[in-house]
Parts: C-alpha cells; sequence; structure tokens
C-alpha cells in the first residue's frame, strides 16, 4: 500500500470565504499516483471547514446566509469563548455545522465522486494563513 501526504496553504482575504479545491486535490492525486484507495482532506484549523457539495453561487452564498444566522458574527460579546479576548467563537460553531474533513473514494486514478460532487474549503476566521491536509492511501 502507497501513502500519500500534502499540505495546501490559503489565505482568504475576507473574515468568511469558500473556495473549491477540487482542482488542487486532483492535483495531489495525480502526483501520489494512487489508482484504488480512498483521499482524505482535512481542514487543519478549527476555524474552518472542508465539505462537499455542488459549485454553485447562490448555493455558497445560502451557506454563508444560513450559517450566520445560526452563529451570527455579532455581538461578539454573545460567545463565552470570546470573553478570552478572541472575536472568533462563531467560527467555531460554524466550523462544527459544516464538518471537518470529507473522505472521498479513488477509482481507477479519479476522485470517485457523484454527479456535481466538489470539494471545498470553507474560511470562518480569515486574513491569515491556513491549510488543508490532503491525505491519500491505496494502491
Amino acid at each position: 500500500m502507497k501513502s500519500y501526504r500534502k499540505e495546501l496553504w490559503m489565505q482568504i482575504a475576507q473574515r468568511r470565504g469558500l473556495l473549491n479545491i477540487t482542482p488542487e486535490v486532483n492535483d495531489c492525486l495525480k502526483e501520489s499516483g494512487i489508482q484504488e484507495g480512498l483521499c482524505l482532506v482535512n481542514a487543519m484549523n478549527i476555524t474552518a471547514s472542508v465539505f462537499i457539495n455542488d459549485d454553485e453561487e447562490g448555493l455558497h452564498q445560502d451557506f454563508d446566509r444560513w450559517l450566520e444566522k445560526i452563529a451570527p458574527h455579532e455581538p461578539v460579546s454573545g460567545y463565552w469563548h470570546n470573553l478570552s479576548g478572541e472575536d472568533n467563537a462563531d467560527a467555531h460553531l460554524k466550523r462544527t455545522i459544516m464538518g471537518r474533513e470529507v473522505v472521498v473514494a479513488v477509482t481507477r486514478g479519479k476522485l470517485d465522486f457523484g454527479m456535481w460532487e466538489q470539494i471545498f474549503y470553507f474560511e470562518f476566521d480569515g486574513n491569515r494563513r491556513k491549510h488543508v491536509l490532503v491525505k491519500i492511501i491505496g494502491e
């Protein structure tokens, strides 16, 4: 069995932002040479998410609005976590809702997606460099 590991680095200029990272994950898969196995993609920061869904702008805006209703950034004083001097309690909650990681089957050297599926990185506390782990195992 082969194993491949790579970190993808990014910086979102705004507090929140969503990126389709499927092309970068596909590049990792090609680099790995693995034809059959599993691909893990994991947000390596507790205020960001990785998830799978459709690459449709209206849906992306819906996710952002929905999350802001569930865990609004303001008022920052409304969260116990922020009493420590932080202002990102909402980002931690949003990450919990959207998830930490995804696992995708690898079949014949390709990510084995359902129709319309893509991998996204969703940042909830941006303006600094963060990374995603891509770990691929298989033959």
